[in-house]
């Protein structure tokens, strides 16, 4: 195997090692919780939309995600798959 190989192998296990989107964080998130503390806590989401004062963001991709709806800025339900 080239260090090149080696290198790409080794950087793509750090990035996933490194995600934010894990069991851990997911454990964190709580009702009532700020949206600004969630985001503080995940980063910016992959994806958010809403209307009326409800919002709903998500976190990762379709084969792991935290997905979390707020009513204002607070945390009124949260969600996850796949995570590790």
């Amino acid at each position: 195997m080239s260090l090149r190989s080696i290198a790409l192998l080794s950087f793509c296990v750090l990035l996933v090692a490194c995600s934010k989107i894990n069991q851990e964080n997911y454990s964190k998130i709580s009702t009532g919780m700020p949206k600004a503390d969630v985001e503080k806590l995940l980063g910016s989401p992959s994806d958010c939309s809403g209307a009326l004062g409800m919002s709903s963001c998500t976190w990762g991709n379709k084969n792991s995600f935290i997905s979390v709806q707020y009513a204002g800025d607070k945390v009124l339900m949260f969600s996850g798959q796949g995570l590790k």
